[in-house]
């Protein structure tokens, strides 16, 4: 009698292949970004408006990825981020955390090597900008 063989004993590399689309680097870069200290948003803020006016609309969309560009290949992966800083961070430093933990997240979610990632930071956000914007609500 011969033996059953065991799952994952037998190497499935060959035998398909796996392609992963630029949207879904595009949120994991977006969704790493955002959560880094001292990032305020991502986007320009017209872009975050459209973002949010997409959100409004039915069937336009629950996921932004406003300020995130990508470009995938087979094996690699670029990425150009456009970000607004909080005001008082040492804007060298957040764009290195930045740059480390995208590069981490998405080779390690997806198995691409990351070549670049291009950060724009387009705006700094000012303690009293949320200020106001609360008066408004």
């Amino acid at each position: 009698m011969t033996e059953p063989a065991q799952r994952g004993s037998r190497d499935t590399g060959n035998l398909g292949r796996t392609t992963i689309a630029d949207g879904v680097v595009a949120k994991i870069a977006y969704l790493t970004a955002r959560d880094v200290p001292g990032v305020h948003a991502l986007g320009s803020g017209f872009s975050r408006s459209v973002g949010e006016l997409r959100r409004r609309v039915p069937g336009g969309g629950t996921a932004s990825t406003q300020g995130v560009k990508v470009e995938v290949g087979e094996r690699q992966a670029a990425v150009d981020l456009d970000v607004i800083v909080e005001y008082g961070e040492i804007i060298p430093d957040v764009g290195r955390s930045i740059r480390e933990d995208v590069i981490a997240a998405i080779e390690r979610m997806t198995g691409l090597e990351v070549v670049e990632v291009n950060i724009a930071v387009s705006d700094v956000k000012l303690p009293e900008e949320e200020e106001e914007a609360e008066r408004v609500r």
